[in-house]
């Protein structure tokens, strides 16, 4: 007999919200397979690849719209989902080397007492600047997510006010 899980254990297992898998069902990006008789929504192992894809997808940067698009579409196999994670991953090693880099460079040449022109400094802040971008991209991704909780704890207790 093939394993299945319900809503809850694969929100957990994911690591998202039961609302946001409610919510992908909703919009048709992402459906269970089936329903146990008591209504329950089933996922199987295929269902999870294909949530690791979206959700793969989510964190390149991919709106939902253009992540059931390229669901839909097969133009991307796990493969390609995975090869790009492992690009962005190795771009991101990339940007933290060079402002390591560009740090220990200036490090040195005060270590030395050797004079640092304008350019040291324009090199760090342009790299620090892509760092944070990026990181800031992450911090509204994480803050999504928790207001997504927040809103799931709403819908279940309704009655609390505020």
């Amino acid at each position: 007999m093939k394993r299945q899980w319900k809503v809850g254990e694969l929100a957990k297992m994911a690591g998202i919200t039961i609302r946001t898998l409610r919510f992908y069902d909703q919009i048709g990006l992402f459906s269970p397979s089936g329903y146990s008789p008591s209504g329950y929504r089933l996922y199987t192992e295929k269902d999870i690849s294909r949530l690791q894809q979206i959700l793969s997808l989510k964190e390149l940067g991919l709106s939902l719209e253009q992540i059931k698009v390229v669901m839909s579409g097969d133009q991307l196999s796990l493969l390609d989902i995975v090869t790009l994670q492992i690009d962005r991953l190795k771009e991101n090693i990339r940007m933290q080397q060079k402002l390591l880099h560009e740090l220990e460079n200036v490090s040195s040449r005060m270590q030395r007492n050797e004079s640092l022109t304008v350019e040291h400094f324009m090199n760090i802040m342009w790299t620090m600047r892509m760092n944070h971008e990026k990181f800031f991209a992450e911090r509204k991704s994480s803050m999504d997510l928790h207001l997504d909780r927040l809103g799931e704890y709403l819908d279940e207790h309704p009655e609390e006010p505020g």
